[in-house]
């Protein structure tokens, strides 16, 4: 492995989707491991039912036209590219109890865990990001 990518996804938007995706895969691309651990927020970029129909900001609507006109792919083809180029998910234990969530809820493929969990992996990252 050229490096170690680790991040932290703590909000729940398109845009963060977009740029914890594009990260991740450009990192894992580049011969990176990459682990990104969910939080918050962040569940929505894997959750089953919401990181199909991720919201984009307030006052930023138009820019779906931009995107759906640059060929840019969907979250969920973004959430397939990170698994097959061999991104960890780590879902937030924590997180999920507080919201009353299971590991059923998540894209298949997650880990669950706490922070220390992510911590153990990110103690000797050469990139930290969070978004």
């Amino acid at each position: 492995m050229a490096g170690k990518t680790a991040i932290i996804a703590s909000n729940g938007s398109l845009f963060d989707a977009y740029k914890v995706y594009n990260i991740a895969t450009a990192a894992a691309a580049s011969d990176h491991e990459v682990a990104i651990f969910f939080t918050f927020e962040g569940l929505n970029l894997i959750n089953k039912e919401a990181y199909g129909q991720l919201a984009l900001p307030a006052g930023k609507e138009a820019m779906a036209e931009g995107l759906k006109n640059s060929n840019v792919p969907a979250v969920t083809e973004l959430v397939e590219m990170a698994q097959e180029l061999g991104v960890k998910f780590i879902g937030c234990q924590m997180t999920m109890d507080v919201f009353g969530l299971k590991k059923e809820a998540f894209v298949d493929g997650i880990e669950v865990g706490g922070a220390v969990t992510f911590l153990e992996f990110a103690k000797d990252a050469d990139v930290t990001l969070t978004f």
